[in-house]
């Protein structure tokens, strides 16, 4: 006879869950493991709102399992190791990204690139290894493999630093692997949200020349005088479009809404890349012709491997990047979803969950 979850898993926790696809969050009593040999126990301080968790609560790609417990972007803080925990301290400050387990063996996994393992694990919404559940970060405390683990540096603000685990690697990863991180480089940015505002960050600092580019002229003043950008650019001017032709070594497209990609294909210089890293609903249409004329790039990217997240936080810690956040309480969470879904946010949502999270 299996066992239950609650058997597997004894430990009582406590979070917000949906129990459906119309994605409501209502308290939720569950259970999570026992603290194993390699394990790391943390209280919960803040999780960050993704909005990706809007496409999971509501099953808009069709793989969620219910109920589910949100939040990919978790800091907090260190309560019990186990005894073969070579990385962490009690009271240590740490967070946990978008995955709690891959198969640790798989060509991708031995370099270092455990987001792209086949067998991954994702920290919500997935199975575990002991066929239980997998709940994220909308909760109190979290049990999770040291290997998946990472250290907040002293001086990065926790609540601050949390969406890093999320819009942080994601834009850093590309900019890295594609060689778009050399200074001196052009580099435009497709969508000043959650990702792209945080990409500005990460590009300026690694001294690149950003172009900010949206279909919104009210983003131009927090673009340039807020980020830092070098240059903002409406993509629905024809004008503006035609004069910066052939200008970009790379683009990063963070816009998951069905949009034209002819159009940034003719930013590019020769041999320019164009990243996508959001996931628009439909099929994106490419034009081949343009791609040929100039021997140009175009490619996706996801988040980032454990030693390339460790090196995201760290760098985010030399040069002082943070994400801008509202942090707010967790029975505010729904509210928080409703207007993250039509764009009400400046950038990142973020739950203090430590203070406002209650049992009830």
């Amino acid at each position: 006879m299996e066992k239950s979850p609650e058997k597997i898993n004894p430990v009582e926790a406590f979070g917000w869950a949906a129990r459906d696809t119309s994605g409501f969050l209502f308290p939720f009593k569950f259970t999570r493991r026992a603290t194993g040999d390699k394990d790391v126990k943390l209280k919960v301080l803040y999780c960050g709102i993704c909005h990706s968790d809007i496409h999971q609560l509501k099953n808009e790609w069709g793989s969620s399992l219910y109920p589910l417990v949100p939040g990919h972007e978790i800091v907090g803080e260190v309560t019990e190791v186990g005894n073969k925990v070579e990385k962490f301290t009690v009271g240590e400050k740490v967070a946990v990204g978008g995955y709690c387990g891959s198969c640790r063996s798989c060509e991708d996994c031995s370099n270092d690139l455990e987001n792209y393992c086949s067998k991954g694990i994702a920290t919500y919404n997935a199975i575990y290894n002991d066929g239980t559940p997998t709940y994220g970060g909308y909760s109190d405390m979290i049990v999770v493999d040291e290997h998946f683990v990472f250290h907040v540096p002293e001086n990065l603000p926790l609540a601050a630093a949390a969406p890093l685990l999320c819009a942080g690697i994601t834009m850093y990863s590309p900019l890295r692997y594609f060689g778009l991180d050399k200074p001196g480089l052009h580099i435009g940015v497709v969508g000043l949200g959650g990702l792209g505002h945080v990409g500005v960050k990460f590009a300026k600092a690694m001294g690149l020349k950003v172009t900010v580019i949206s279909t919104s002229r009210k983003k131009q003043k927090e673009a340039l005088e807020h980020l830092g950008a070098d240059s903002f650019l409406i993509s629905t001017d024809l004008d503006q479009l035609q004069a910066a032709m052939g200008t970009m070594d790379g683009i990063l497209d963070t816009v998951s809404a069905d949009h034209p990609v002819e159009p940034l294909i003719g930013l590019l210089k020769s041999h320019g890349k164009l990243i996508f890293l959001g996931a628009p609903d439909k099929p994106v249409e490419l034009p081949v012709f343009p791609l040929l004329m100039g021997r140009k790039l175009v490619a996706g990217s996801g988040i980032g491997g454990m030693n390339e997240t460790q090196e995201m936080l760290d760098f985010a810690a030399k040069h002082n990047i943070t994400a801008d956040v509202e942090v707010i309480p967790m029975d505010y969470v729904n509210t928080a979803l409703a207007r993250l879904a039509r764009g009400d946010v400046k950038y990142r949502f973020v739950i203090d969950v430590a203070k406002t999270l209650r049992a009830k």
